[in-house]
């Protein structure tokens, strides 16, 4: 089911100060509106319906280039908006492939708000025909006049709304025009339709502009969450090799020679578990398998030692811009005992990889005599490789 943003900005929010409506005011180096937009976006909405002034030619003008916004104009009050904004949603639902079935309305003038909210809101019109975040009131409430306290408020089963408003558009459609206007928000408007309206948790952050100082507010919210966004690119790879026993008298296994009355055979000196780690780091990068990278029907790597593989591993992870952060294996055998030579084996792979020994972890299990592996038919070895990009 398709889903559009409603987005009112007609509005001339005089108490914000400023000369201009509240909504074309700059914010951190945008409109105020721009920062809505975005939210609506990044939250993955296709399809934005702006309802603007016809007194703001400036604004229409500049969304001439935006082709996932279609602009109407508001009426003199903000239900008259809201319908129009609707009408203009449903003629366009007329040239969709996959018409729009839910919209979310929203004031221009709320750019604070998360794309974890508007998922949320969406997702609960799933199982109701309207959904709006609201906040609990949990301050004490008082009535007044002309300066003073004349008594309180019982704040029991008060909450303060917010938007975006969701609505299945049938339902709201026919909501609005059967409406005599005047409400206060499109939920009073559902709800004198004889809608049920989900109520779920709004945010504190996603504040409305109304006041001069409220800019100010805004623009810290925008700022800690553009440091939010600022997080690692971490990677995550996997690595599964396998080799077979043959005749020998040693194996090597993460970069150590290890006395045994048989060796493992492979195109390369078969390290089974520096094979597995170099995969794990070539799979967290996107990068194939020691395959791509080494064909084995290159002549050139017969014999060739492993430890030129996971070299060329950890020298991809670095120019990519990666930091290794820990790599993990282990090896699967009855024999021989890995426990005895597992801390040179460390060490080995920690200096081929250039980290601390501490990232690297090099373990065995047996597999209970089962398989080929309990069957000493050859060795089998896991391995996973932690990347990240600061």
């Amino acid at each position: 089911m398709s889903t559009a943003a409603l987005i009112v900005a007609a509005g001339r929010g005089t108490r914000a100060g400023g000369g201009v409506p509240k909504q074309w005011r700059p914010l951190k180096g945008k409109r105020v509106i721009d920062w809505t937009l975005q939210a609506f976006r990044d939250a993955g909405i296709k399809t934005i319906v702006v309802v603007l002034s016809p007194e703001d030619r400036d604004a229409w003008d500049s969304f001439a280039s935006q082709s996932d916004v279609v602009l109407t104009a508001g009426g003199a009050e903000r239900a008259q908006s809201v319908q129009n904004g609707l009408q203009a949603l449903q003629n366009l639902n007329l040239t969709l492939a996959c018409p729009v079935t839910k919209v979310l309305i929203h004031d221009a003038a709320r750019p604070c708000t998360s794309q974890a909210l508007i998922t949320s809101v969406v997702e609960t019109l799933d199982q109701s025909p309207a959904a709006a975040p609201a906040l609990a009131v949990t301050d004490a409430l008082w009535t007044g006049a002309e300066g003073q306290v004349t008594g309180t408020q019982d704040r029991t089963g008060l909450f303060a709304a917010q938007t975006p408003q969701g609505f299945q558009l049938e339902a709201i459609l026919k909501a609005h025009a059967h409406h005599p206007g005047g409400a206060a928000d499109d939920v009073e408007v559902a709800r004198d339709a004889g809608l049920e309206v989900a109520i779920i948790a709004g945010e504190p952050d996603n504040i409305k502009i109304t006041r001069p100082e409220d800019f100010a507010r805004a623009a810290r919210i925008l700022e800690t969450e553009d440091k939010m966004d600022i997080r690692p690119d971490i990677r995550l790879g996997n690595g599964y090799d396998v080799h077979r026993f043959g005749p020998g008298n040693s194996v090597i296994l993460c970069g150590v020679e290890i006395p045994h009355h048989r060796s493992l055979q492979g195109h390369s000196d078969a390290d089974v578990g520096m094979h597995a780690v170099t995969d794990a780091i070539y799979g967290a990068l996107a990068q194939g398998d020691i395959g791509r990278h080494f064909p084995p029907s290159d002549r050139q790597w017969k014999g060739a030692a492993s430890e030129i593989f996971l070299a060329h591993a950890a020298n991809l992870a670095r120019e990519m811009g990666f930091q290794i952060s820990n790599v993990d294996c282990t090896l699967v055998c009855e024999y021989p005992k890995v426990g005895p030579h597992a801390e040179a084996m460390q060490a080995e792979m920690a200096r081929i990889l250039q980290i601390d020994a501490t990232r690297v972890s090099v373990k065995a299990t047996t597999s209970e005599r089962l398989g080929f592996t309990g069957r000493s038919e050859g060795i089998a070895s896991l391995a996973t490789a932690a990347l990240v990009k600061p």
